[in-house]
């Protein structure tokens, strides 16, 4: 492909899903020349805290979302942060 053959990167697109529509019939090799070197710090921190739990709610809590196809950890997060934002609209 000749350089006046090339297209530009848009610039920006107006949704994900349209910039991943872009990509899914383009290569960056195409467009290569028009990139340019970026530098970027990136701070991941996660924390995971454990909690006790009773055995009987521990094997409850492993059963229902396998019936519902979500692990438990996702389950149990949205059942707290539920219940934080109750706490915090009741006071």
């Amino acid at each position: 492909m000749s350089d006046r053959e090339r297209i530009s990167i848009p610039k920006h697109f107006s949704s994900l899903e349209e910039a991943g529509e872009f990509w899914d019939t383009h290569d960056l090799t195409e467009y290569w020349e028009q990139t340019k070197p970026a530098e970027f710090e990136v701070d991941i921190r996660s924390e995971v805290t454990y909690y006790a739990l009773d055995s009987t709610l521990s094997a409850e809590v492993r059963a229902l979302p396998e019936r519902r196809g979500v692990a438990p950890e996702t389950l149990l997060n949205l059942w707290v942060q539920e219940k934080l934002h109750q706490a915090e609209t009741q006071r």
